[in-house]
């Protein structure tokens, strides 16, 4: 009996298309579709536009879900606070929201390589 390895367990990947989804099989699968047409997409969009920048956003974009799904608890969690925020009216409340979730999408950006600016 085969069983799927532990998120964590798979190493965080480099930001390269191939790898990226090699991990979400392993660890995310029901991630692939998704993968797959944003990445049709954004080929098309760098077609359309003589440019590398569609790739190059698709690319970081899907490295820091891999490095979310790494985390089960987090990946859970950042869900839980998305759902939320479309819930919420207190704006105090919703700013809290948007801080932690922008906090757990920049380390898991910094875990994937991916630099971010910082606030000001």
């Amino acid at each position: 009996m085969s069983t799927a390895p532990q998120p964590s367990a798979v190493p965080q990947p480099p930001a390269h298309p191939e790898a990226i989804r090699a991990a979400l099989a392993q660890i995310a699968p029901h991630l692939l579709a998704a993968f797959d047409r944003d990445r049709a997409a954004s080929t098309a969009r760098a077609r359309a536009e003589v440019s590398a920048v569609p790739l190059r956003t698709f690319t970081e974009a899907w490295v820091v879900e891999v490095a979310i799904a790494r985390h089960p608890e987090t990946a859970a969690r950042l869900r839980a606070l998305e759902a939320r925020a479309g819930e919420v009216a207190d704006l105090g409340t919703a700013r809290d929201i948007a801080a932690e979730i922008s906090r757990i999408r920049n380390a898991a950006a910094a875990e994937a390589g991916i630099r971010t600016k910082a606030r000001v």
